[in-house]
Order: C-alpha cells, then sequence, then structure tokens
C-alpha cells in the first residue's frame, strides 16, 4: 500500500429494513475521518411498484445527519415540523444537537410507480461544546451547492470547503464533503487543506498516485500527503474528512456522545416516549438490544 494511503476499508452489509447498505463508518481500522463517525452507501436497490423505504421516527443526540442522492427521492419529517423531499444533488443537513426525531420514506408519488435508490448517508459527530445545541433542519437544493470542471473531472463541494470553494451548508468544525465525476482520462489533485481525508469510489476505475482503488472501497489517506486521483476509463467518488475531533465519541444506536451518561439517559427517553413527536406520524422504531461501540 502506498505511503499515501493510511488505511483500505470494505464495507459491511446492514439490514435496515427493506433496504440493505453497506457501511463504511465506524470500523476498528478507522472509527472516525474529521467529523465523518457513520457512513452508509444505501442501494442503488430497485423498488417495484407500491414499495418504498420506509424508515419508521426513531432519534438521535450529539450529531447532524447528511443525506446526499444519486437516484431516487425521500420525504424527511422531523419533530421540528419540517417537511422536506430530497432529490439527488441536494443536501439535507439535521442536527440533532440535544435530541431529534425524523422519519425517511418514498415519496407517494414516487412509490406509486418502480423507482430506484441510491445514496449517502452518514454522521458528523458535534464538537463538544455543541453536543447539546437546539436541534435544526436545512435543506439546500443541488443548485446552490458550489461546483467545478477541470482535467476531466466535473466536483460538487457538498459540505465544508474545498478546492476554494465553500458549501452554504452550515458547520460546527471543518468538514470536507464533495462529490467528484470522471471522464475517461480525468485527473483530479487534492490538496491538505483538510487534516483528515478519506476516498470512497462508488463505481468506475481510480488510483490515488499510481495505486488502483477497488470499487466500493474507501481508501483512508495519510494526513499531510499530496494525493493525486486518476481514472482511465471514468469514475464517481466521494471525498469527505476534515478537522481531526478531538475526545472519544461513544456510539449506541442512533446516538452519539462524549458521555455514556448521555447516551443513557437518551435510552430511557425514548423507551418512554418523552422525546418530541413528528408531526403526522403515529409509527416508532423500538429500541433494539445491543452492545455499544
Amino acid at each position: 500500500m502506498s505511503e499515501s494511503i493510511k488505511v483500505m476499508l470494505s464495507p459491511r452489509e446492514s439490514d435496515i429494513g427493506n433496504l440493505i447498505v453497506r457501511r463504511f463508518l465506524p470500523q476498528r481500522a478507522a472509527r472516525i475521518v474529521g467529523p465523518f463517525i457513520f457512513l452508509d452507501h444505501m442501494g442503488p436497490a430497485t423498488f417495484t411498484s407500491g414499495k418504498g423505504l420506509d424508515v419508521k421516527p426513531h432519534p438521535h443526540i450529539g450529531l447532524a445527519t447528511v443525506t446526499y442522492l444519486f437516484e431516487g427521492a425521500i420525504t424527511h419529517r422531523d419533530s421540528l415540523g419540517s417537511l422536506q423531499d430530497i432529490l439527488p444533488g441536494d443536501i439535507n443537513w439535521m442536527t440533532a444537537g440535544r435530541g431529534i426525531v425524523h422519519s425517511e420514506r418514498t415519496p407517494d408519488a414516487v412509490r406509486a410507480s418502480g423507482h430506484v435508490v441510491n445514496g449517502i448517508q452518514t454522521w458528523v459527530a458535534l464538537p463538544v461544546e455543541h453536543e447539546d445545541a437546539a436541534p435544526m433542519f436545512s435543506h439546500h437544493p443541488a443548485a446552490s451547492l458550489p461546483t467545478f470542471e477541470r482535467d476531466g473531472v466535473r466536483v460538487r463541494v457538498l459540505v465544508g470547503t474545498a478546492f476554494g470553494l465553500v458549501s452554504p451548508v452550515e458547520t460546527f468544525s471543518p468538514t470536507l464533503f464533495t462529490s467528484a465525476e470522471f471522464d475517461a482520462g480525468g485527473t483530479l489533485v487534492i490538496d491538505n487543506e483538510h487534516e483528515e481525508r478519506a476516498a470512497y469510489l462508488i463505481d468506475g476505475d481510480l488510483s490515488i498516485n499510481g495505486e488502483a482503488l477497488q470499487a466500493s472501497t474507501m481508501a483512508v489517506l495519510t494526513p499531510g500527503a499530496g494525493v493525486r486521483l486518476d481514472s482511465v476509463y471514468g469514475a464517481r467518488m466521494m471525498l469527505l474528512g476534515g478537522a481531526h475531533l478531538p475526545g472519544d465519541r461513544y456510539i449506541e444506536w442512533n446516538f452519539v456522545s462524549s458521555s455514556r451518561q448521555k447516551i443513557a439517559a437518551a435510552k430511557l427517553a425514548w423507551t418512554e416516549q418523552t422525546f418530541p413527536k413528528v408531526p403526522g406520524e403515529t409509527e416508532w422504531t423500538l429500541l433494539p438490544v445491543r452492545d455499544p461501540q
């Protein structure tokens, strides 16, 4: 493995109901990259007419959820009263802070016909001083996100800063989250603006300083290393990372915190159903019995 690659990550599959996802973070070899503490690639999954995604109301604390779609559509509802469809290229950012509840479902109009869902869902751990922030939701359509094209590569800066561009999404610490599409022969040089970085190859072919990266594999890059990405035939990939997040973070179910006591309190609150409710939703997800990570 080249000196520019710290570790290679292959996903493990996880069933989130009626959808199998490929989970890259957390893993023993890399629990967190910048503030990114959890990352799923959901799909591509094909639903027949009348079927769709149905993630019932569930809670979060201590994190922000980020959703980005390549294909399909998801309706987001939360306990703040937010109601928003997310479409390919958009960013949904939901700050859980001290506590929020949300659901994710296929829109009725999309559910009526056969469709494909394909996208990234990730969690950003909040700095300790913001773990108990007021919950918040923001939606940023694709047209509002900065893009550039050079050397056969089209890049969209989804969250944070990259390549001299700044996303309009409000963050709590320096963050890197971009998507990139390579034409055949495309080349992209990644600077070391961000302390921690990872490259995830969705499909196609890609090499990192001459070393091939397999599709559905994530390479955590060596801090400070100069990195050049090349594609012979074309590729789609994501870059993620940011500043190192100090302190330990614990994960149990949908809760992230620097304090096990806060997670225990959140579990009790959910069991007793004292979390705020999602308007228009009557279902809720049972707390699973699971060992903390």
